[in-house]
């Protein structure tokens, strides 16, 4: 058998805020895991989503520091419709988190916005132009 891809795993430095977050995008997060050192749900599909405090982090790699410099990967949700990128951007940069790129029509035909989750880790919104 070869390797299933199955998590996508980050490090987080608040949990109570990156869980407020992904809330806010629509993950069904059990309440009260912001207390938990490891959280992980199952996304449509099945692959999952995991986040560990840095100190689980550092309980197993003592080494560990965090990475520096823009983001090497992003999480990008699809909206319904561009208005709706629109909303979930102003919604999350109203309620404080960090907006990088407004949103903006792409030249591959989608309406597109750029937000850093609490860690700086990227998180896109996208959502098809229409015609």
């Amino acid at each position: 058998m070869t390797p299933r891809f199955d998590l996508i795993g980050t490090a987080v430095t608040d949990m109570a805020r990156t869980l407020d977050f992904y809330r806010r995008l629509g993950l069904d997060i059990p309440p009260g895991a912001e207390s938990e050192p490891h959280v992980e749900v199952t996304l449509p599909g099945g692959v999952r989503l995991a986040w560990d405090t840095v100190d689980t982090i550092r309980s197993f790699d003592p080494d560990w520091t965090p990475p520096t410099g823009s983001p090497r990967m992003n999480l990008a949700f699809r909206c319904a419709d561009p208005t709706e990128v629109d909303r979930w951007y102003a919604e999350l940069t109203e309620a404080g988190y960090h907006g990088h790129r407004k949103p903006w029509d792409t030249f591959w035909g989608q309406r597109y916005a750029v937000l850093h989750d609490p860690d700086g880790n990227g998180v896109d919104l996208f959502a098809p132009l229409p015609g």
